[in-house]
């Protein structure tokens, strides 16, 4: 009997110093190591269709760190935050933004990010806007196993969307952004079949904002405003006419919710502290074992992510290998600020910061913008604190705006907000 339960005892320890040597146990039952350990063994980022969407096309927010759900509204907050166009003091507003792509690589690829966003305040209470977002990516040269060049495809990208923003009180308002995708980066050629095809899509975004103005002493005035957006909410997307369902890849559904406070010193000078929170909506990647029978693969850790787009978004809070220290990892985080002279000069700074596990994105903005009667212009700069390069690093983005305010001879009757003493 000792004999048997000496043995017993010697299988499990060495069942157990096997498992032990993963991170994850295919029984079900997690060995104790660290998070942070399970997640130096398990690089695991979230990858999705269309990241384009991702970008922040203005020259501004990209001088904040890409931060725009809780900033003053202008004429780009349809791609932060639509709901804020309601809190506008102008009527109307049309800016062009343009992005050289992987300048610091070569300068001859023509890649490049062009955006055109508007916006028309119908009322006090409501508003209405409209972009276009086009992601060209240059010229890509298709040779045979000789090295001849027998096609010149000229891969693109665009996303067309519209907004009703409406108030809801006095300091909060929401928006629905209905929005329309198409990708060709295959330039619908597939070089094993006729099967390829532009990639098409319909998402939404919905978003909100709080602002309230706030009595505080020895400040002229302050503003504290909160925006959430969830964005790029669709179908899952294909650039082939014969994909399965599972084979389809997600948008890049996404949450941020901003949160910032801007101090007005006097009449001409005020500062903006903003801050940012982001993640994807989109299922984090199973861990998988082999089986050297079946030849085929399981999950150990996780959950499957051939699923639907709907069940994605919820299933992302809750479904990484390594519990919820990784979920936390998702989350990515941006900080900046914002000076203003007389709101004539505008210099800007900021920082994004994203985990090493999940893409490694750090970099440091700064940017500037002046306003001049009814013209803008804003200029930004990126620069990389990791060792992951960023594919704007060391390029200078720009926005053109032009602010239509002074030509309205009766401007809008805005209603007065309660202000509190804090």
């Amino acid at each position: 009997m000792k004999k048997t339960l000496l043995t017993l005892i010697s299988v499990f320890t060495i069942i157990s110093i096997s498992y032990a040597q993963n991170p994850y146990n295919p029984i079900g039952q997690q060995t104790k190591l660290t998070p942070s350990q399970k997640m130096e063994k398990y690089f695991n980022p979230i990858t999705t269709a269309v990241p384009f969407l991702l970008i922040a096309p203005d020259a501004r927010a990209a001088g904040m760190g890409d931060i725009g759900s809780c900033s003053s509204p202008d004429a780009n907050s349809q791609h932060h935050n639509p709901s804020k166009y309601v809190f506008s003091k102008s009527k109307f507003g049309i800016s062009f933004s343009y992005s050289p792509w992987l300048t610091s690589l070569s300068k001859s690829l023509g890649i490049s990010l062009a955006y055109l966003g508007t916006y028309w305040k119908i009322t006090d209470m409501d508003a209405i806007a409209f972009s276009l977002r086009y992601f060209h990516l240059g010229t890509i040269d298709f040779t045979d196993e000789y090295g001849q060049v027998y096609a010149n495809p000229r891969p693109n990208e665009f996303a067309i969307d519209f907004t009703y923003a409406r108030k809801l009180s006095d300091v909060f308002s929401m928006a629905i952004t209905p929005r329309f995708i198409y990708s060709n980066i295959t330039a619908s050629y597939d070089m094993y079949s006729s099967s390829g095809k532009p990639g098409l899509a319909g998402a939404a975004d919905l978003s909100m904002c709080y602002e309230q103005d706030f009595r505080t002493k020895g400040l002229e005035n302050s503003t504290v405003r909160l925006g959430i957006n969830i964005s790029n909410m669709g179908n899952k997307m294909t650039y082939s006419s014969n994909a399965s369902p599972d084979a389809r890849d997600f948008l890049p559904a996404n949450l941020k919710i901003g949160l910032s406070y801007t101090m007005d010193f006097d009449k001409y000078n005020s500062l903006a502290i903003l801050g940012e929170m982001s993640k994807l909506l989109v299922p984090t990647p199973p861990k998988y074992a082999f089986d050297t029978v079946t030849h085929e693969r399981y999950i150990v850790a996780g959950r499957s992510n051939k699923v639907s787009a709907a069940q994605g978004i919820f299933q992302s809070f809750y479904d990484a290998p390594a519990g919820f220290m990784e979920e936390l990892y998702e989350i990515a985080w941006s900080f900046g600020l914002e000076y203003s002279y007389n709101n004539l000069l505008f210099v800007r700074t900021g920082g994004f910061f994203e985990s090493k596990y999940k893409g490694n994105r750090k970099y440091i903005t700064v940017g500037a913008g002046i306003h001049y009667n009814i013209f803008q212009i804003d200029v930004s700069y990126l620069f990389a604190i990791s060792q992951q390069h960023h594919p704007l690093e060391h390029t200078l983005r720009f926005t053109l705006s032009f602010d239509l305010k002074s030509f309205q001879k009766d401007e809008i009757k805005r209603q007065d907000k309660p202000i509190r003493d804090f």
